[in-house]
Formats: C-alpha cells, sequence, structure tokens
C-alpha cells in the first residue's frame, strides 16, 4: 500500500468508514493533499464501501472542492452586486495584474489560484475576498498589490490579518479582521442571556409545553417562509421513529445576507441553547449545526463554545443533571453551494451526498436525515426559541406586529452610509430602516436577496413583516445611479451559477432569463421582449422543483411589474424589418463563405 491510499484510508478511518460523512472526508482529503484526485476517489469509495461515481458526484456538485489540483493559495474574489459597487472590478484587474494570470486560472508556479464566488457573508465590508479560510475585506488596489507582495513572500494568508475585528473576532481561535458592524440592537437576539438559563427553564417543563410555548408565542420561522415553528416541532415529535434530529440551517448565502455571521461570532450559546431546547422537545439526541464554507474561520470558535458547554453539563448526556435527557451537537462544513440553504438540499449535504432537493412529500418533519424524523430551522430561529423559555411566550408575543411577533435581524448593504446589522421589531417602515441606515437618494432596494422582491420610492411605506415586505433579512439598497437592469442581470448570473441543474425549467429557464436580459442590455431588445420575459418567468417560478428555481424569477418579475420604466427604456422598436436581436450578417456568414462572395441585402 503506497504512502497516499494509506493517507487517505487513514482519513476514512477517522469518520468510521461512514459513507454519510463524505463531506468530512472529501474536505479533510482536499486539505491534506490540494485536491480530490482520482486515485483518491477510489480509495474513499473503497474504504467506505459505496462507488467511485458517488464519491465523485459529491466532489464535481461543490465549487470548493475540486478534482484538479489548485494552487495552494485560492483567492477568491466576491462576485455579488454590492461588491461590484464596491469597486471589486478594479481590485481583480490589479490582482491579474500584479499575479500575471487571468480569473480561474494559476500561477506558473502552481502557487496562486485566482477565481470568483459569490456572496461570501461580508457585504457589510465590501469588496471582500476569501483567500484559503482568511477572509479579508475592504479591498483596494493597493491592497491587492501588498497582499500578492505578502503571499509570495511568506505563502501564508494568516500573516495577511495585520488588525483584529471587534469583538470574537478578535479572539484567539479566531484573528479575523472582520467586524460585527452591529448597529441597532433589539431585546431578543442581540442581548444577553446566561448560558443554560432558558435551557433550565425548558427541562422544568415537560417536552409538550415546551412545544405549546413556542406555539404561543407564535413564533414564524426567521428564514423568510415563516412556517410556525412550534408546528414544525409538533410535527417532528409526533412522527413515527426513536431516532430524530435536530438541524440548524446555518447555510445563509443569500447575497447581501450577513447576520448569521454576527450570531454565530457573539451569540453562539444563545443558538446552541436553542438547538438544545428543541431536541429536548421532540425527543432527538442528536443535532447538527450545518456551517457555510464560507465561515469556516469561525469553526474553532464555534467548537470551543460547544465544548465548554460539555463542561458545564448543557449538552451531553444528563443535561443540567436531569437523569436521561441526552443531545449532543456536531458541526458540519458546507463547501460552497447555495442550494444548500434549502431544507431538503442541506440533509442531502449532511448525508454526504450532492446538494439535489428532495421530493416532498414526505417532508423532513417525517422523513428527513437519514430518513428519520428531522427539524430543520435557521439560526435566528433557535436564539428566538432560547430567549422565549427564558422570558415567556407571552412577552415575545407582544413584541412586533399582529402576524409577525417579535424582533428581525436585517443585513443592510448597498448605498447607505451604514451599512450592518440592524434589529426591529416586526412592523417596521422600510422607510424608517432607510433613514436609520443613512440611504439617501434611493431608486429602489432588493428586500430579502435577489430571491425576495426588488420595491421601488412608492413602497417605502410599507412594513417588514411576514404579511407585507416579507424578507429573510437581506436588504440592499440601490441609489439613482444605478443600473438596475445591470443589477437583475448579476442576480440571474447568480443563480444560473447555483442551480444544481436538477430540473429542466430551472436549469434551462434561467438561462433563458439571462440570455434575453443580455440583449436588452447590448442594446438589442425587441418591444414583445416584456411579455417573453413575464411568460418564461412565471413558468420557471410554478414548476421549478424546489425553492432556488420557484425563487429565481423573482428579480426579473419585480423588475418589470415595480421599475417598468428602466425596462422599457431600453428597448427600441426595430428601424426597419429586421428585429435587433437578429444578427443578418452572422445569419448568411456561412453561405458567403461557400459561395466565396457577399449578400445584398435590400433593407426598405
Amino acid at each position: 500500500m503506497s504512502e497516499f491510499e494509506q493517507t487517505v484510508r487513514q482519513i476514512c478511518s477517522a469518520f468510521k468508514n461512514d459513507r454519510t460523512r463524505m463531506m468530512d472526508i472529501v474536505q479533510a482529503v482536499q486539505a491534506r493533499f490540494g485536491c480530490v484526485s482520482g486515485e483518491a476517489l477510489d480509495v474513499i469509495a473503497s474504504a467506505v464501501n459505496t462507488t467511485r461515481v458517488e464519491v465523485q458526484s459529491t466532489v464535481s456538485f461543490y465549487s470548493f472542492l475540486t478534482a484538479q489540483p489548485k494552487g495552494r493559495i485560492v483567492i477568491r474574489l466576491c462576485s455579488d452586486p454590492v461588491d461590484e459597487m464596491a469597486g471589486m472590478e478594479p481590485v481583480a484587474r490589479a490582482f491579474e495584474a500584479e499575479l500575471g494570470i487571468r480569473m480561474g486560472e494559476t500561477t506558473p508556479d502552481g502557487a496562486i489560484t485566482l477565481e470568483w464566488t459569490p456572496c461570501i457573508g461580508m457585504s457589510d465590508q465590501a469588496p471582500a475576498a476569501l483567500i484559503n479560510d482568511v477572509v479579508v475585506t475592504y479591498l483596494s488596489t493597493d491592497k491587492a498589490r501588498e497582499i500578492v507582495a505578502e503571499l509570495r513572500r511568506s505563502g501564508d494568508p494568516r500573516k495577511l490579518v495585520h488588525r483584529l475585528g471587534d469583538g470574537h473576532n478578535a479572539h484567539p481561535l479566531v484573528r479575523s479582521m472582520v467586524h460585527n458592524n452591529v448597529r441597532r440592537k433589539g431585546p431578543v437576539v442581540l442581548a444577553d442571556l446566561p448560558p443554560g438559563a432558558a435551557l433550565r427553564k425548558a427541562l422544568a417543563m415537560s417536552p409538550v409545553e415546551v412545544i405549546r410555548d413556542i406555539k404561543t408565542a407564535r413564533l414564524r420561522g426567521r428564514g423568510g417562509a415563516g412556517f410556525p415553528t412550534g408546528m414544525k416541532w409538533e410535527f417532528t415529535r409526533q412522527a413515527e421513529g426513536d431516532r430524530k434530529f435536530v438541524i440548524c440551517n446555518a447555510d445563509e448565502g443569500e447575497p447581501g445576507t450577513f447576520k448569521d455571521r454576527v450570531i454565530l461570532t457573539e451569540y453562539a450559546d444563545l443558538l446552541f441553547e436553542g438547538m438544545a431546547i428543541a431536541g429536548y422537545a421532540i425527543g432527538a439526541r442528536e443535532g447538527i449545526l450545518y456551517l457555510r464554507g464560507e465561515y469556516a474561520y469561525l469553526r474553532p470558535l464555534l467548537e470551543h463554545v460547544l465544548q465548554v458547554r460539555r463542561d458545564a453539563g448543557l449538552l451531553g448526556r444528563d443535561i443540567c443533571g436531569k437523569r436521561g435527557v441526552e443531545f449532543d451537537i456536531r458541526i458540519q462544513l458546507g463547501a460552497g453551494a447555495y442550494v444548500c440553504g434549502e431544507e431538503t438540499s442541506l440533509i442531502s449535504s449532511c448525508e454526504g451526498l450532492r446538494g439535489d432537493p428532495k421530493n416532498r412529500p414526505p417532508f423532513p418533519a417525517q422523513k428527513g436525515y437519514l430518513g428519520c424524523p428531522t427539524s430543520v430551522n435557521n439560526v435566528e430561529t433557535f436564539c428566538c426559541v432560547a430567549r422565549i423559555l427564558d422570558r415567556g411566550p407571552g412577552w415575545f408575543a407582544e413584541i412586533g406586529s399582529k402576524g409577525s411577533p417579535g424582533t428581525k435581524l436585517f443585513s443592510v448593504s448597498g448605498d447607505c452610509a451604514a451599512p450592518g446589522v440592524y434589529e426591529y421589531p416586526f412592523g417596521v417602515p422600510l422607510a424608517d430602516l432607510l433613514r436609520d441606515v443613512g440611504a439617501e437618494d434611493v431608486q429602489a432596494v432588493q428586500v430579502g436577496g435577489p430571491s425576495g422582491q426588488m420595491v421601488g420610492p412608492e413602497s417605502f411605506h410599507r412594513r417588514l413583516e411576514y404579511d407585507d415586505l416579507a424578507t429573510g433579512g437581506s436588504i440592499v439598497v440601490f441609489n439613482t445611479s444605478r443600473d438596475l437592469v445591470h443589477v437583475v442581470a448579476r442576480y440571474l448570473e447568480f443563480f444560473v451559477d447555483e442551480s444544481c441543474g436538477y430540473c429542466t425549467p430551472c436549469r434551462v429557464g434561467n438561462v433563458l432569463m439571462l440570455r434575453k436580459i443580455a440583449e436588452i442590455l447590448a442594446g438589442r431588445g425587441a418591444p414583445s421582449d416584456v411579455a417573453y420575459l413575464t411568460g418564461l418567468a412565471e413558468c420557471v417560478k410554478f414548476t421549478s422543483r424546489c425553492g432556488l428555481g420557484q425563487t429565481s424569477p423573482n428579480p426579473v418579475l419585480s423588475l418589470i411589474r415595480n421599475f417598468p420604466t428602466a425596462l422599457e427604456g431600453r428597448i427600441r422598436p426595430p428601424a426597419g424589418e429586421f428585429l435587433p436581436t437578429f444578427d443578418v450578417r452572422r445569419a448568411l456568414a456561412d453561405t458567403e463563405r461557400l459561395v466565396g462572395r457577399p449578400s445584398v441585402i435590400y433593407a426598405p
């Protein structure tokens, strides 16, 4: 047995040769050898008793995994619209010039790879990049040159951190230059809670009583859809099966969203407290925190917090001294796939598979992770759970609006003076938020990220709540200097890149919408394009298999509905009988080459 095979087998053995831990195995192999090569695929498949194609399908699905060698250092520049607005294009050109390569290439010595990546959760300090697992913020062309020089000198991205951010960003286990940018604290999520306070109150009640309190508080999932949390827990508890799971969705990948980054950095105890309460309520002994790959730099801190809780008797067996109550949490690291924010895709990823969505029904509450009843909630929801058990459901229900109790965290970025995280009671008017963040000369606001809706000044009186302007938390501001058609094109590029490709409406429809928007941007739009885009967008929305395809048309539909002049102003009636999208010379090129002479075109 070669040394290479022996090392790979040791990695597999460290995860008990468990095929469902495939994500951990391939990430560990890549960390050791720089890629998951063909030889590694064979060894892994043999060790975990599966097929090579299954291992390869997992590696090929995630953007942070590769079967081909990349540089020892990978520079990933954030490509979302906010970073572009902050000046990422000249920064990218500076990196290319200093490295002597183009985007997507590796330097001749194999040291550094340069590539684009979607939103990395740093829109409040853009332009930003991931250099291996090191976050670099507030980039400029000068900084790009300095970064390349330092990387060539030391070969260690950690040497780029010359200053530390606030709070736990300066913790010895993090040492990051990231700033929390907490601009407005509220009474629910961004407030202190002594570890164990809420959990002990929950354990003094029966599981059914805990679920009743969550239902009485009328807590709705904070991911955007707003499904009642207590109802989801009740379904999971009542489902058949002795083994049940709690999963926290910490895979916020919506461009412009970064609130969970702050919670994970500063309020991890609150999050884990909520997960432990959920485990007790539904009868689960095992929990998983699915952490997006872009937040890998926070993993050591999160593992530390988990261990401190175990040592304090807040995780593990006989929690808080209550005999028979058992619950523990492991962290599953993602690898760069936006679609894994959809709960069934996330479950597939936790099982070591491609992040393909699963058909529903059955729903996760009946048949989720490893086929067992599973409750999937997001980071902010679990934080609310802990606060409800500590302060009581009545206290929580009195905050916010009638249909949307509690508070909401908003990630605000774009054209505003104070980007960052804000906690407001549900029902706050959008105009009030824009005033507080210092947004002036506002043309449009993207509420809920690209999968949400874009609204103009005529809608700024509307309220941020489930029954009006629903949002998972992303708020991106665009002033009057921005080209909204271009913004929509960038969002469509994101969806095209992030589609899992499983179903035709999403795989093909998003590409067709992007092509049409690109034609309009290029001045080749036709009067019929608005009707074409509307029909196509509605088709994709109502026939796609999962939430990605069901929401990816929203940028187009919002543009048509709320900003008709922005689109129609780019469209001109054809000057002659030919449509602007039809290039007659290109169409005749092959024929002209065959006959050896140019065609004569007669136009009225």
